[in-house]
């Protein structure tokens, strides 16, 4: 029990006459497949990591089964069975002591508690990364979460390895709200298929009628402010009545805003379109995307549509946000996080916007998935990333 992690780098199988390479066993750890962002960004660091550097397991904490039908073969999926996270001890604790990873990266945040609360009882040099998915500030205010997360963040937190922020305005509200030591984080921003949705956008548009057409994506849920959007749809159907909204997400919340929908009258102009994977199918035929949020970190849907160069309509929803879209063409922030301020900012762009126009931002290639999966490479070697990689 007491034996060295470093014995668990796995050989890497080469020809005859060749050196062994020895690659670094690494466990991603999320709640399931499917469901957020978070797992989105997780399982797409999984099926990119380098096969030459890295062993590579996913730990789907609270799922009894892996549809594995989109990720690669040597990518090994451990499916934990658990009923909740918090169920999940148990079980992450045989994985860990039979998988002996190096390094583990948790991808949400009641796993990342989970995994740092057992970290002690981890095989001996175990490396811990958790990754940050929202502004903890804003979460712990608006996020109806339970009254121990404040705690869980400020007794568990100081303990990972390193905590991975997609902006340095979440770092820097990470500091400031957990007075956690800044050296422990680190800024990388999500990994983004370029090559994926570029090529998604030379498909036909499917959307039919006279639009504008309008696509969000996101968790069915309070935070994500889909009651905003309905409510601004209202008002950008009295100008442009031919307008219709695509939501891209499945959460609790879907019974109510579906409610909202009849009782604004939208039910043939709002389509619910459940979990999608990859959503970039939808890109083509929008006129613009909205995220609609009232708090958030740095979504990544929103990358990837302004990856696909689509006009973007968007809340103040973060630091981050406003810093990534501030002066960027064909980005458009409401100046607050109100139905009536995201109506009146869809009815600007919608007056601005030529048809079928698309944008290149400055900002990529730094949100290529190229470097992302360098960058968290470079973790292993418990090297801080600095500003210049999020400016590359």
């Amino acid at each position: 029990m007491t034996q060295s992690n470093e014995l668990v780098r796995a050989p890497l199988t080469r020809n005859p006459g060749e050196s062994v390479v020895q690659r670094v066993r690494l466990l991603l750890l999320i709640p399931r497949l499917g469901g957020g962002g978070a797992q989105h960004v997780i399982a797409l660091l999984g099926k990119n990591l380098s096969q030459e550097k890295y062993e590579i397991h996913l730990g789907l904490v609270a799922a009894d089964e892996a549809d594995s039908a989109t990720l690669p073969p040597w990518l090994k999926v451990h499916a934990l069975g658990a009923r909740r996270v918090r169920n999940g001890a148990v079980p992450l604790l045989r994985l860990v002591w039979r998988l002996r990873p190096h390094v583990i990266l948790s991808g949400a945040a009641e796993v990342n508690f989970l995994a740092l609360l057992l970290r002690p009882l981890f095989p001996p040099g175990t490396s811990v990364l958790v990754r940050q998915n929202g502004t903890v500030s804003l979460a712990l205010i608006y996020g109806g979460v339970p009254r121990y997360t404040r705690w869980g963040y400020r007794l568990l937190y100081p303990h990972a390895n390193r905590v991975i922020c997609q902006s340095r305005a979440m770092a820097d509200d990470l500091t400031r709200t957990l007075k956690l030591d800044g050296e422990k984080i680190t800024v990388l921003p999500n990994p983004v298929d370029l090559e994926q949705i570029r090529a998604a956008m030379q498909a036909p548009s499917a959307r039919m009628g006279p639009g504008p057409h309008l696509l969000a994506v996101g968790r069915l849920s309070h935070e994500k402010g889909f009651d905003l959007l309905l409510n601004a749809l209202a008002t950008v159907r009295k100008v442009h009545p031919g307008a219709d909204l695509i939501i891209a997400g499945e959460g609790r919340d879907e019974p109510e805003l579906k409610e909202l929908c009849r009782a604004l009258f939208l039910e043939s102009a709002v389509s619910f379109v459940g979990y999608v994977v990859p959503v970039y199918a939808f890109f083509p035929g929008a006129t613009l995307f909205v995220h609609s949020s009232r708090y958030e970190g740095m979504p990544n849907s929103l990358l990837e549509a302004a990856a696909a160069g689509l006009p973007l309509v968007a809340t103040p929803a973060s630091e981050g946000i406003v810093d990534l879209l501030r002066g960027q063409p064909g980005a458009w922030l409401a100046p607050e996080i109100t139905a009536e301020s995201l109506a009146a900012t869809l009815l600007t762009a919608l007056e601005t916007l030529e048809p079928g126009k698309r944008y290149r931002r400055s900002f990529f290639p730094s949100f290529d998935d190229a470097p992302a999966r360098e960058d968290a490479c470079s973790l292993e070697s418990d090297t801080p990333a600095t500003d210049s990689q999020m400016s590359r």
